[in-house]
């Protein structure tokens, strides 16, 4: 059971995100009507300072700061892959964010979709990215809840019985109504208060463990003896698998609508390419949670049998002092909140704009279409708590494990598509499906393992990103194919030039493609 100091200082930090949403509208409030690029992207007004909180504290999910260090407790090395993964989304960040952000703002795009119909021209190629956004979005939104039930329960804050899921429906129904009100405004302002306390817990919960051990080489010695030297190393047999699926990672989370999402509210690509500099102090504060998870091992914490994500926070409550062990939970509770708030607005945004307008209510107003994302955004976070109480937590796991290899599947159509337009829309259809239908199959056949054997030898790579290779394949021969039928294509209304250049806006001094 938590004590009383513990759950104060828990209580404090929620009472402080619930008074930051509050105060959201506050945020670069604006005298426009209403309408989706508003409430969806904030008027697209963040600058540097909160585009990074927004963006960092999106992509760095609770679940990653429970899932990592528990893969790492049960794992070893391989669960470090997390860590080259996100650096190498900042390079790719740099170059496809801001140029994505200028064609979206020249032409009204608010999702990857928008810009899919609006390149090749093709309603269909548009609906299955949207779709597939949506598809891969969804179970992600329900791991932020299992990571939050996850860290409290091993706290002991989380109490048995219905009357933790009340607890949990109650700080989801904050940010719902928050979210509702305000939009992206509401986890921006959030944000901001993830970035300090899990900065300021973590940091303390390091220095702690460390005087604890007695430094660095103690851990290590600790943890091999648990795990066996090789755990704590790559083997030759492992690296193909570690490089592909850092790589895949990587490629597939900028294809993430909550992530462009948080992208597309930037107030320009400068703002975008200096947030994509800066975003790697995120990735410290990953290694380090990896690190408390070869402590937790080293220290002797036993996680119960499927649980190994409880490891660290069951370090917490044996080491450290009931306040700061509060707002540590507390920190990776708002760690939770801000990126299933995006989410849940991302996966609506798509609907609106790509299924109702496009194919039930073309003329809707935008205030109509504000109305009916609010309505989807707060369906979404329902789902997503039925999800939790009503399946199992590895259901879970499964579907976000195959919706990352989803999501990679529309990589040609967005990122490539940001490059070239040679590629036609019915080959780019056919190599997604074909991508989805290998990456399903890879995943399932292996009892939903993202790493697949390589034909018959003992080679494992990342199954979504052999899918992709497949994917590609198939688009570059489709559309040879279709170019030698003369198949006809839709209009690019997007004006990209073929190859990548820059040129100087000579009304704002602004860099554009």
């Amino acid at each position: 059971m938590a004590d009383g100091a513990m759950t104060a200082t828990f209580l404090a930090v929620i009472g402080g995100a619930s008074l930051l949403a509050v105060t959201a509208r506050r945020l670069h409030a604006s005298d426009r009507l209403p309408s989706l690029e508003g409430w969806a992207l904030a008027d697209r007004s963040l600058g540097p300072v909160w585009t990074w909180f927004l963006l960092g504290g999106t992509i760095f999910t609770a679940y990653t700061f429970t899932a990592v260090p528990g893969l790492a407790y049960g794992n070893g090395a391989p669960a470090f892959f997390a860590v080259p993964y996100t650096v190498i989304v900042c390079p790719i960040a740099f170059v496809l964010l801001s140029r994505l952000w200028e064609v979206a703002r020249r032409h009204g795009y608010v999702t990857a979709a928008d810009f899919v119909r609006g390149r090749y021209g093709s309603p269909s190629l548009a609906l299955v990215v949207a779709l597939t956004g949506i598809l891969a979005t969804m179970p992600y939104l329900a791991l932020q809840l299992l990571g939050i039930r996850a860290v409290l329960t091993a706290g002991g804050v989380y109490p048995r019985g219905a009357t933790g899921d009340l607890v949990m429906v109650a700080l989801f129904a904050g940010l719902a109504v928050a979210t509702y009100r305000h939009g992206l405004r509401a986890p921006t302002v959030i944000s901001a208060l993830k970035a300090v306390a899990v900065f300021v817990s973590l940091t303390a919960v390091t220095w702690l463990v460390l005087e604890r051990i007695g430094g660095p080489g103690r851990v290590f010695d600790g943890a091999a003896q648990k795990l066996g030297t090789p755990a704590l190393l790559l083997s030759p047999a492992q690296q193909p698998a570690y490089a592909t699926l850092a790589l895949g990672s990587a490629l597939a989370l900028l294809m993430y609508p909550h992530v462009l999402t948080a992208g597309f509210a930037a107030d320009g690509p400068r703002t975008l390419r200096k947030v994509s500099v800066a975003l790697p102090a995120w990735t410290g504060l990953l290694a380090l949670f990896g690190f408390l998870g070869i402590a937790a091992l080293a220290t002797g914490v036993r996680a119960p049998k499927g649980g190994a994500e409880a490891a660290v926070p069951m370090l917490v409550d044996r080491l450290m002092p009931g306040p700061l062990a509060g707002l540590v939970f507390g920190a990776i509770t708002v760690g939770a909140l801000v990126p299933a708030a995006v989410m849940s607005i991302a996966a609506a945004t798509s609907f609106v704009r790509n299924v109702y307008v496009e194919y039930v209510h073309p003329t809707a107003t935008p205030k109509r279409q504000v109305r009916i994302a609010k309505a989807v955004s707060l369906t979404a976070k329902l789902g997503a708590v039925a999800f939790v109480f009503g399946l199992r937590d590895q259901d879970a796991i499964n579907l976000q494990l195959l919706g990352g290899v989803w999501i990679l599947q529309i990589f040609p159509a967005v990122a490539v598509g940001l490059f070239t337009g040679r590629l036609h829309p019915r080959a780019l259809l056919a190599g997604w499906g074909v991508g989805m239908a290998a990456g399903t199959y890879l995943v399932v056949r292996e009892g939903f393992s993202s790493i697949v054997p390589l034909g018959s030898g003992p080679l494992e790579i990342y199954a979504g990103l052999a899918a992709l290779l497949l994917n590609l394949i198939v688009a570059v021969a489709g559309t040879a194919v279709a170019e030698r039928l003369g198949a006809p294509r839709g209009a690019d209304l997007t004006d990209l030039p073929p190859r990548l250049s820059v040129r100087r806006s000579p009304e704002t001094g602004a860099n554009r493609p």
